[in-house]
């Protein structure tokens, strides 16, 4: 795909002018402020924009796009955003649209970190955070069994009878494994291009742009501490996250809770409800980690380290898109690796709730459950109640976990 096609000429007298660098930062920024609930409401907001608001992009080009970054590795809504940019405006258009993109909630993300992160926030502050992160493993079920059917009808029949087996060992591997996660669901994708006797040269199909991860994670090995293990932990969380921010919650939940003591279990959850609560990317939670490691400028290293992927992604193999799509190992390797995601999105859910101590906290989930699978309230409300459930707990004296 080319950023900027050469138009057909019996067409070129109806097609709409492209947008200036000017327009595009004001609207992919008002997406970026309005952005609340995640990829779903991401893609309807360019859709409605792009395809058929302004005719940037055609209904079959934008499907295409959607198709190719979910084939990558990454945030895929942020991924998007840049892609679209790219596609109207080039590089210039890709830096633009996805900064404007970004920044609203990054910047909304280190400022309720400074709230709520700090060494000795207030009561309410606290009660909030606890109440919110009481419900976060709820999110997660919610995030994965709003993705099962899709990834169902996308599976063929002939990875049909492996998918319930990668959802399995998605969800086991989340459950068990933290950091090493990646390696399960590379794995899986793996099985699935055995199965299928497909190899990278085969037809003429391109390796897709991913990473082996056993030298990515050994090579972390050498990162004790301090920045250059915040960097570390944001690269892994930017190019080794397949199937949204949840899928890296147990490696973020190891690296910062485990290994490296940047903050204990409560605080993370309360980091994950920030990332949900904010506009944006899902992936922003990735700053509170690294306010809570180095203050602002952490929180701003490891956002820069965590998003500068998904824009060399574009920029560098944005042109190679179409073969990428159509790609026979790309599928097949996605075919894997798609249901071993979801799985971990369902498994993440297990070492959250164990993060959680008090009974009420336990209750709360209990409620958003209901909240969200049952009634099919949104993310947003369900947080913010159990936000308000964590406050009037502790104003009736309830215990606040430490």
């Amino acid at each position: 795909m080319n950023p900027t096609p050469d138009p057909d000429p019996e067409v070129v007298a109806a097609a709409p002018p492209r947008p200036s660098l000017g327009e595009l930062l004001r609207e992919w920024g008002r997406i970026g402020c309005l952005g609340f609930g995640g990829p779903p409401t991401h893609i309807a907001m360019f859709r409605e924009l792009c395809v058929e608001r302004r005719a940037w992009i055609t209904p079959g080009d934008f499907e295409d796009a959607i198709a190719a970054c979910n084939l990558l590795p990454g945030p895929a809504s942020t991924q998007l955003s840049i892609y679209c940019a790219w596609r109207l405006r080039g590089r210039a258009g890709a830096l633009v649209g996805g900064l404007a993109f970004i920044l609203p909630g990054l910047i909304v993300v280190l400022a309720l970190s400074a709230l709520f992160l700090a060494g000795t926030p207030p009561q309410w502050v606290r009660a909030a955070g606890a109440g919110a992160g009481s419900a976060v493993a709820a999110v997660a079920v919610h995030a994965a069994l709003g993705l099962l059917p899709a990834s169902w009808r996308r599976a063929r029949t002939t990875s049909r009878r492996r998918w319930p087996l990668y959802l399995a060992a998605g969800a086991a591997g989340a459950a068990t494994l933290g950091p090493w996660l990646v390696l399960f669901l590379v794995g899986c994708g793996l099985v699935e291009l055995a199965a299928r006797r497909i190899t990278p040269g085969g037809s003429g199909a391109a390796r897709p742009p991913t990473l082996t991860p056993t030298p990515l994670l050994a090579a972390g090995a050498i990162a004790g501490g301090g920045l250059l293990a915040l960097m570390w932990v944001a690269l892994k969380v930017g190019m080794l996250s397949y199937g949204g921010g949840f899928v890296i919650i147990p490696l973020m939940q190891a690296d910062a809770v485990d290994h490296y003591h940047w903050m204990n279990a409560s605080q993370f959850l309360t980091a994950v409800s920030l990332g949900q609560i904010t506009p944006g990317p899902v992936v922003h939670t990735v700053a509170a980690v690294g306010y809570a490691a180095a203050g602002i400028g952490g929180g701003l290293l490891a956002a820069v380290v965590a998003f500068t992927p998904s824009f060399l992604f574009i920029l560098i193999g944005g042109p190679h898109f179409d073969r990428l799509r159509t790609s026979p190992f790309a599928r097949s390797f996605l075919d894997g690796t798609g249901p071993a995601a979801l799985g971990a999105i369902l498994g993440s859910a297990i070492p959250l709730a164990l993060a959680l101590h008090e009974p009420w906290q336990f209750a709360t989930l209990a409620g958003a459950l209901l909240l969200l699978v049952a009634a099919r309230r949104g993310v947003v409300l369900t947080l913010l109640a159990a936000a308000a459930t964590g406050i009037i707990v502790a104003a009736a004296g309830g215990p606040l976990p430490s």
